[in-house]
């Protein structure tokens, strides 16, 4: 298996996403129960009911920056690569608190401004490591279509759109448009089971027309493609796209390409604390493995090695001795 095609002289990586503070709580099965809610899927609440939540939580929450394709430009900047984060905040302590967090890890922050409070995510963790979040968009829901210039995509080899977006189509279509006209590869992450379930009357026709790395992990696999097994369904999800990433947690990986099938092995052996961020931080290292043309191969255990790293720790910071371990690897 080869390398992906990158724009020639480009190294940027631009996340395309919701700005949002992640706040991180755990707690036992009984508590996700009494909420009546699936485990390990995204609920678009409103605020007050994220203030209910951690009023029933068993301790104060760890807040950090956070947002699906955050994240993963976060992992990118630390890894030595250009990482850019497109997204809306608040004018509000958080939002101040989420911009100079990008600043002091290298991330270039593009972020547009609003009067709404920045958006967050409580993210319920359950003994199994498995994280269920509740999500106030806030200022993040407000990005507008007009927002979204050639700019934001200048030198950018690979633009990063998390599945979230499809909930604001116009905006999503607006990011892939600008995206496309810049001479960008885009890079779709599923994000969740919920979002490909009421997004399946388009996502079809998005991923043929714009996509060219579609990266999904089991459930969100078995929402879009169907019962099958884990190679038909990375198989599935590469009909239509140059590369296909199909993520099967704690037993690695697989990526389709042309044809062609490659399993990548997990790295580590400790169990997962917490398994959030786990994507969006695997997705950093195959994207900048992808942009500094690395084979598949070694892209898949750079990004495997950022996911298990990710997930020794709880939230979705990996700590500065987690990335000289990950930077072994370089």
């Amino acid at each position: 298996m080869g390398r992906l095609k990158i724009p020639k002289d480009r190294k940027t990586v631009v996340g395309v996403g919701s700005a949002l503070m992640d706040m991180l709580v755990k707690e036992p099965d009984a508590f996700m129960d009494q909420q009546g809610v699936e485990k390990g899927g995204m609920n678009l609440v409103d605020q007050d009911y994220i203030d209910q939540l951690l009023a029933q939580a068993s301790s104060p929450p760890s807040i950090v920056s956070g947002g699906s394709a955050c994240n993963t430009a976060f992992g990118v900047a630390r890894l030595g690569g250009s990482g850019r984060f497109v997204g809306k905040m608040g004018n509000d302590e958080l939002g101040e608190l989420f911009k100079q967090d990008l600043q002091n890890n290298s991330v270039d922050p593009v972020l547009f401004s609003s009067k709404t409070p920045t958006g967050r995510v409580l993210s319920v963790i359950t003994p199994d490591a498995q994280r269920s979040m509740f999500t106030y968009l806030g200022a993040s829901a407000e990005m507008h279509p007009t927002e979204i210039s050639l700019d934001c995509f200048k030198d950018a080899a690979i633009v990063h759109v998390e599945g979230y977006l499809l909930f604001n189509r116009d905006l999503m279509m607006a990011v892939l448009k600008s995206a496309k006209d810049n001479g960008s590869l885009i890079s779709l992450d599923l994000a969740s089971f919920n979002v490909v379930e009421e997004s399946m009357d388009i996502l079809d026709d998005i991923i043929k027309q714009y996509v060219d790395i579609l990266i999904a992990n089991e459930d969100e696999a078995k929402a879009y493609c169907g019962h099958i097994n884990e190679e038909e369904a990375v198989r599935a999800l590469s009909e239509n796209v140059d590369v296909a990433v199909l993520k099967i947690g704690h037993r690695g990986s697989l990526v389709a390409c042309q044809g062609q099938v490659l399993a990548i092995d997990p790295m580590g052996s400790g169990e997962a604390l917490d398994t959030t961020g786990a994507g969006d931080l695997w997705a950093s290292g195959f994207l900048f493995g992808m942009v500094n043309g690395y084979s598949f191969e070694k892209s898949g255990q750079l990004a495997s090695a950022c996911g298990y790293e990710v997930c020794q720790v709880v939230g979705a910071k990996i700590p500065d001795d987690g990335w000289a371990r990950i930077m072994n690897l370089l």
